[in-house]
């Protein structure tokens, strides 16, 4: 067998993995991308960006692609009793929400098929080797690499990587060899799905979650995919359905008694639904990311999100770590930080999920709704010893996004400036590096950046960027003799709330004390 190196060996081209090979690429690290099948995801699955999220994809070059190739008109969300039938809850009956006070980003809503295709030309175009048909028939780890053994149409071969990344899927064969169980609510029931062309006559795109005890399990979802008339359509699990019986189910689901639906060629799939998340997100040299690490009803649209940006946050240590830049220990990082919010966002979205298809499981221990809806997108926080916390911090894993306090471990929040007379955010200067932002008199903190031994690019609120609103300081908690330092993933790591503090000493605990 042949030996290959690679930095990172990526397993899955979904959109956790290519997510993470794009990022890796943004941080100059090339990877080896491995999937299983033969091309990118054919069917919707998840669909829609969120602002956060398009501040990421915009920080890789491919957040005006995303607009690009959003289909016009509304995007509707209802629960009802078929899609022509009687609506129960409009969800968007206003359209998305307006948080753009909170981003400078708008909201994208290209699905899974489309939004693939596009992180992977990015990916490549960073420099990323992806293979597909390609799987992973084994590993092991030690102290220094890990060995994989890979096999493809013409055999097996091995490849030697410092780091592998896991991001295949939520059966994820690399988290049950590693031995790292899941939590959580467990399997909700198996579902079976097929893709269908028909006239429906529906203005703009939609998502319809059914509640009709006429469907299998009693209830249903409906959505619109990126060809005109065409959608997919998801219901309980039955055994050998027929072409006759999916035309049945098909006019139930839209209520159309004489609609006479297509079937789309290799269009049948199977699912589950269930909620769990994995019980470490690390282990070793292994990390976990997307499906591979939390499962969850599709009813609210994170999910996707969270796999893009679980290739965010992980990218830029892998990057640091890979080239020096970090000790390995800036990796231990990835476990708390990121598996406190997915318990918290999949049960939200398990209630979502209760509410609007299966009221029958109400038993009374839906978690409350997070209020306001906009702390899931920009009020969680991520607490690690990769940043350097105030000694005061309350540790709270989520906070109001709306009133921000700029702490270390919570996320930069979004400031309109002016930079040579154009209209700019702070969250712009965000995701490709480390960002210094100082007060009007805090020139201190910018010769102190120089000394630090990575690259941190600095910025003088009042000098070389004007708060015209004079919301900076107030916003970042500081004096004009103040400083915050950002991390490539756009959350706070340092503050000097004045003109005190050591910031090479908190780089230093940053990038090698984990």
């Amino acid at each position: 067998m042949v030996d290959e190196r690679t930095p990172v060996l990526v397993v899955g081209a979904g959109l956790a993995g290519l997510s993470a090979a794009m990022f890796l690429g943004v941080h100059g690290v090339r990877c080896l991308v491995v999937e299983r099948h033969p091309t990118t995801s054919i069917y919707p699955k998840a669909r829609g960006q969120f602002p956060h999220t398009m501040e990421a994809l915009r920080a890789a070059g491919v957040a005006d692609v995303m607009i690009e190739e959003s289909p016009p008109g509304p995007f509707h969300i209802v629960v009802c009793e078929s899609v022509t039938g009687r609506v129960f809850n409009d969800m968007l009956v206003d359209g998305n929400p307006d948080f753009s006070a909170l981003s400078p980003e708008g909201w994208a809503n290209v699905s899974q098929e489309m939004e693939e295709p596009i992180l992977l030309h990015r990916a490549r175009e960073l420099g990323a080797d992806v293979r597909f048909g390609t799987e992973l028939v084994s590993f092991e780890q030690d102290d220094f690499e890990v060995h994989a053994v890979l096999r493809d149409e013409t055999g097996e071969y091995r490849v030697r990587a410092d780091y592998l990344v896991a991001a295949d899927g939520h059966r994820s064969p690399i988290r049950h060899a590693l031995g790292i169980g899941t939590h959580g609510r467990g399997e909700l029931g198996r579902s079976i799905g097929v893709v269908f062309d028909a006239d429906l006559d529906r203005p703009g795109f939609g998502l319809y979650y059914l509640q009709n005890p006429e469907l299998p399990g009693g209830a249903g979802v409906v959505v619109s995919t990126d060809e005109p008339n065409r959608y997919a359509l998801a219901v309980g699990y039955r055994e050998d359905v027929t072409e006759t019986d999916w035309e049945a189910l098909i006019r139930t689901a839209t209520g159309v008694p004489d609609l006479e639906p297509v079937l789309v060629t290799d269009g049948v799939t199977n699912g589950h639904t269930a909620v769990q998340v994995a019980d470490r997100f690390s282990s070793g040299r292994v990390h976990l990311i997307g499906d591979a690490v939390r499962v969850m009803p599709p009813t609210g649209g994170l999910g996707g999100n969270t796999a893009v940006l679980d290739g965010y946050y992980l990218a830029w240590k892998l990057a640091m770590v890979v080239k020096g830049e970090a000790g390995p220990e800036l990796l231990d990082s990835h476990d708390p930080e990121r598996r406190p919010y997915a318990d918290v966002v999949v049960e939200q979205q398990y209630a979502a999920f209760v509410q609007r298809m299966r009221p029958d499981l109400d038993d009374g221990s839906l978690t409350a709704p997070v209020e306001p809806v906009s702390t899931l997108f920009f009020g969680y926080r991520h607490l690690s010893s990769a940043v350097d916390l105030e000694p005061n911090d309350d540790m709270t894993t989520l906070e109001n996004p709306e009133e921000p306090t700029a702490r270390p471990g919570s996320r930069a929040p979004h400031v309109p400036l002016r930079w040579d007379g154009r209209d700019v955010s702070t969250r712009d200067l965000f995701g490709r590096g480390f960002v210094l932002l100082a007060g009007a008199t805090a020139d201190k903190w910018l010769a102190a950046a120089a000394d630090v031994e990575v690259h941190v690019e600095t910025y003088c609120v009042g000098h070389d960027l004007d708060d015209p609103e004079g919301r900076f300081g107030k916003a970042y908690g500081i004096t004009d003799d103040g400083a915050v330092l950002v991390r490539p993933d756009g959350f706070v790591a340092w503050r000097a709330e004045a003109g005190e503090g050591d910031l090479g000493e908190a780089v230093n605990r940053i990038l090698f004390r984990g």
